[in-house]
């Protein structure tokens, strides 16, 4: 069974998702955006065993926390991310275009391909890659348990910006139209920031893109 624990984390009430494989105690942190040891405590708390952190895009506010939460950990765990937002992880995020500096990370470890699955114990994920708001930007969905964690490409009601550096909006409406709209209507949408919503609900009120 799939277990989801939101986390609101740092300078711009980031999500982070603690997840995990209850049956084995495989856990995973998608976006460990701040306070690192917070999250290892929630973990920890719960007899929980993180083994991967899935990054949906490297914007600062997504990654802050992976240098803290990784040195929290008794073995060092996978790091996934989609090649394309690798220079956007060297260079912190674009941390310093706001004034903040993160804590020294780990280099990732897993390159995440369009298509491929990544597992939790006997739960699989499928990765999305779907640019837009960053040109490595990935979604992680599982069918199993009618959920997608959609990061910052599309919000309740709303979706990612594209004026940031390696923004584009053609790019965000396509992903969006071809990898979120086509999910079932009743998969829940959990977001980089803001309240949950679903695929119905979006493709019914977005005004941003429509179905």
């Amino acid at each position: 069974m799939l277990e989801i624990v939101p986390l609101i984390l740092g300078p711009v009430a980031t999500n982070t998702y603690l997840i995990a494989d209850t049956e084995t105690g495989e856990a995973a942190v998608i976006d460990p955006a701040w306070d690192g040891q917070l999250i290892a405590a929630e973990a920890k708390q719960r007899n929980w065993r993180i083994g991967q952190l899935w990054i949906t895009h490297s914007h600062f506010d997504h990654i802050g926390g992976t240098g803290d939460l990784v040195r929290s950990l008794p073995a060092e765990p996978v790091i996934a991310l989609h090649p394309n937002d690798r220079p956007l992880w060297d260079t912190q995020g674009g941390a310093a275009l706001f004034g903040l500096s993160l804590p020294a990370a780990p280099d990732t470890t897993l390159n995440l391909v369009h298509g491929m699955d990544l597992h939790l114990g006997q739960t699989a994920f499928k990765v999305l890659h779907t640019p837009g708001h960053t040109p490595g930007h990935c979604i992680y969905y599982c069918a199993d348990a009618g959920v997608c964690f959609c990061g910052d490409l599309i919000f309740r009601e709303s979706v990612g910006r594209t004026d940031l550096p390696g923004g584009n909006w053609e790019s965000l409406v396509a992903s969006i139209r071809s990898y979120v709209f086509s999910l079932p209507e009743e998969t829940r949408l959990l977001s980089g920031h803001g309240p949950e919503t679903t695929v119905g609900q979006e493709k019914s009120v977005n005004p941003f893109v429509h179905g």
